[in-house]
């Protein structure tokens, strides 16, 4: 029998995939797939924003560099904060300008690392426009 949203084969008896946790009647996917370690995806996914420390981590953790979801969480977290720290570095030396556009810049940093968190404890996979493009070929 065949998962019908992975397309995994998951047994006769399974009612859930072993693969992405979706039900094998209904085709539905799973709200948190719980992982061996402990952690859910969407946990790990939310997790992997909190700075770039945890993102490291869970690409080089066996249980969650396997999982597609959490591996995009990890790439655009860490991308999301190279670009963070860049424009800030490229802002602080320009005077006056730079100066004045720095604090707007990084409120709009904040208030997107906000959805960001958001949608990954939602289980979503928003992709931030230029970062989530790298984010998702990191990912495969």
């Amino acid at each position: 029998m065949q998962c019908p949203l992975c397309h995994t084969e998951t047994g006769s008896s399974s009612a859930f995939c072993p693969h992405c946790g979706a039900n094998t009647t209904t085709g539905t996917a799973a709200a948190a797939v719980v992982q061996s370690g402990g952690l859910s995806d969407t946990a790990a996914g939310t997790l992997a924003y909190v700075t770039f420390i945890p993102a490291i981590v869970f690409l080089a953790m066996e249980p969650y560099n396997r999982s597609p979801f959490v591996r995009f969480h990890a790439w655009q977290s860490i991308f999301m904060g190279i670009a963070a720290i860049a424009i800030e570095i490229i802002l602080g030396l320009m005077p006056i300008v730079g100066w004045l556009l720095a604090p707007i810049l990084s409120l709009g940093f904040l208030i997107l690392w906000v959805i960001v968190l958001i949608k990954a404890s939602k289980g979503e996979r928003y992709k931030i426009p230029f970062i989530g493009n790298f984010a998702e070929q990191q990912a495969k």
